[in-house]
Formats: C-alpha cells, sequence, structure tokens
C-alpha cells in the first residue's frame, strides 16, 4: 500500500494512461457532452446503500471498513455509470485520524469535543494518521483496482476551514459563530489550527493519490459564512498551500475545490489556489461565473438538489440552462450541494441520461 513514489511523475492519472472524460476536463479541454457525477452519489437515497449501512450502524465503521466502503463506493457507478466515483468516507475522518474525537448521532449529525484553546490545537497528533487512514487507503486501492480506466476516482478531504467549523463548534451550526469569534478575537490560536488541518489535509491527500485516487477534491462546506479579508486568509491561501504541496509531490495531479456559497469570490479563488475545477452551488449563476472564472479552470455544477427531487420538467428546465450556459468552455456537470435522502433514484437516471443527450 502507498508505495507509489512521490517524486514520480504522478503514475498513471497524470500520464494520460487512465483520459477519461473527467480528467480531460480538469486537464481544461472543453469535452461535450460533458462527464457527470453527483456530490453524496453514494447514500442514503439507494436502497443498496441502506443494506449496506444495515450492516454496520457505526458511521466511521463503515467509513473504515475496506469491503463495505469500496461496495457503497462502486454502486452508483454500477446503477448508473457515472463517469467518476468518489470514495466514500467522510470530511471529519480526518480530525477523527489525528486523534480528535467524532461520533455519528442519528437524527443529529456529527458530535466532537469542542476545541477551544492550545490545548487542544497541540493535543492534534500528525504521528497517528497514517495508521488510522490505512483501512481508507485500502478501499481507494479496492475502488480503483475494480472501476473501469476511463472511470476516475476522485479522493477528498474537508478543507482546513470547514473541518476547523466543526471541531471548535464541536458539530453542526447556523452560523459558525463561534468558529468565526475565535478567527477574530484569537487569530494565533486559530491560525495555528488551520496550519495544522494544513499539513494535514497535505498528508492526507497524498496518501489517496498515491493508492490510486485520480485526482482530488476540497469540500468547503461553510467558507460562504466568511468575510472577503477572512475568506482570503482561511479558505484561499490553505487550499493555495495544499494545491502547491499536491503538485510538487505529483506533478500534474488534479485539484478540484468547492468554497460554497463564496459568491463573486469563486473567482478570485480559482485565480489565486491554482485548483484545475471550481465547484459553483446552487445559488450561484453559471453565466455570470463564466465570466469571472479563466476558460482554463472547470466550472462544476451546479443543479439544484431539490430540483433533481422535483423531476420532470422542473428538472429539465434547470439542467438544459446550465448545459446551455457553460457549453464552449470546460464543465464538468454536477450538483450544487450533495444529493438527499428523498432523491428517486429514477430521477438520477433521467438526469444522467439526459446530460449524455445534450
Amino acid at each position: 500500500m502507498n508505495e507509489r513514489r512521490q517524486d514520480e511523475t504522478a503514475g498513471p492519472s497524470a500520464t494520460g494512461d487512465r483520459p477519461g472524460l473527467l480528467l480531460r476536463v480538469l486537464a481544461g479541454e472543453a469535452v461535450w457532452p460533458p462527464p457527470v457525477w453527483l456530490m453524496r452519489q453514494a447514500g442514503r437515497y439507494l436502497p443498496e446503500y441502506r443494506a449496506v449501512r444495515a450492516q454496520s450502524p457505526d458511521f466511521v465503521g463503515l467509513c473504515t471498513t475496506p469491503e463495505l466502503a469500496t461496495e457503497v463506493t462502486l454502486q452508483p457507478i454500477r446503477r448508473y455509470g457515472f463517469d467518476a466515483a468518489i470514495l466514500f468516507s467522510d470530511i471529519l475522518m480526518l480530525p477523527w485520524a489525528l486523534g480528535h474525537g467524532l461520533a455519528f448521532r442519528e437524527g443529529e449529525g456529527p458530535v466532537l469535543p469542542r476545541l477551544r484553546d492550545q490545548a487542544g490545537s497541540e493535543a492534534l497528533d500528525r504521528n497517528r494518521l497514517a495508521g488510522a487512514i490505512a483501512p481508507i487507503l485500502e478501499t481507494v486501492e479496492r475502488v480503483r483496482a475494480a472501476l473501469d480506466p476511463a472511470t476516475a476516482l476522485i479522493g477528498f478531504a474537508g478543507s482546513p476551514f470547514t473541518v476547523a467549523c466543526y471541531m471548535v463548534e464541536g458539530g453542526g451550526s447556523k452560523d459558525h459563530a463561534a468558529t468565526r469569534a475565535m478567527a477574530y478575537g484569537q487569530p494565533a490560536l486559530f491560525a495555528a489550527l488551520i496550519a495544522v488541518l494544513t499539513e494535514a489535509s497535505i498528508d492526507y491527500l497524498a496518501a489517496q493519490i498515491a493508492a490510486g485516487a485520480d485526482c482530488v477534491m476540497l469540500f468547503d462546506s461553510w467558507a460562504g459564512v466568511l468575510s472577503p479579508a477572512q475568506f482570503r486568509a482561511h479558505v484561499i491561501a490553505p487550499t493555495r498551500q495544499i494545491v502547491a504541496a499536491l503538485s510538487t509531490r505529483f506533478p500534474g495531479v488534479k485539484v478540484i475545490g468547492f468554497p460554497r456559497l463564496s459568491g463573486t469570490l469563486l473567482g478570485e479563488y480559482a485565480a489565486m489556489t491554482g485548483v484545475a475545477a471550481v465547484g459553483m452551488d446552487s445559488a450561484s449563476d453559471p453565466v455570470v461565473l463564466a465570466g469571472l472564472v479563466s476558460p482554463k479552470v472547470a466550472l462544476q455544477g451546479n443543479l439544484d438538489p431539490q430540483a433533481l427531487v422535483a423531476g420532470g420538467s422542473a428538472m429539465e428546465s434547470e439542467a438544459h440552462a446550465i448545459l446551455g450556459a457553460l457549453r464552449g468552455r470546460p464543465h464538468v456537470f454536477n450538483l450544487g450541494h450533495g444529493i438527499v435522502p428523498e432523491t428517486p433514484p429514477a430521477h438520477v437516471e433521467a438526469l444522467v441520461k439526459l446530460v449524455r443527450a445534450a
């Protein structure tokens, strides 16, 4: 496991041995129709997922059992033939791997110890990382071996700011007030936490690439709660550091960034971080963002998950508008956020057919 040397030229994914549609778009090619995959494409809306989930009531256990995590990752590929699989895991597996407590409670979501001081930040142990993530890396290896060569495998991590939000808040939050208060009121403490998470994210994503991921994605779900100055400090700067480090270790590797609800700051994010693609949330206007983001950077998105739930003419109208707005530039068709559990699987099938018939 993880025997690919980090000074070689990034193995199959970068040399073009597996040139599937997603990797072509991430390399700057305008492919038509565009590749399609969906955030949270493996999940509770699928009956086959629910059957596997019943075998592992502990969510962390599911993420760290390679046989089960591999099966879940592959389920939507078998059913829909997406152009990419994304590793089944969770953005909070990184703090868990660093020794920070994590539990998932039914109806409550993730629960973590609240990080409030320097001692909490210093307790994060990067020496634990390699051993803790070994089962996740085995899943990457298993999935890559099982996939068709043209189907990309996306590894991922939560971006440092979003992961910090969960750690400071102790779970989910409507406004992440405690996190923002720490960033303003205890800037040295917050910067130290971001620095630890940035370095650990580099190691984590590099390990996924070494294990067989063709590209990786950074999910910054709560980037939109920050002021422009804080966004630049805690979203753009860490992302730039991560992208640069991965590019040094694996020349040619591509990174997709998703700073959700960042609005027009998405253009600055795309220009300053070095990502190959940026994800647009459902509130974004593709026409506007296409004018703000360099045509060398792919746009990913951005169908409203609720339009997918509705299906029919509503879904079709929204999807055609996105396709029409982005035709002629690198584009990865996706949602503006993850699939929700009440989504009818037949609607996903209809969406994939619509995109491929465009």
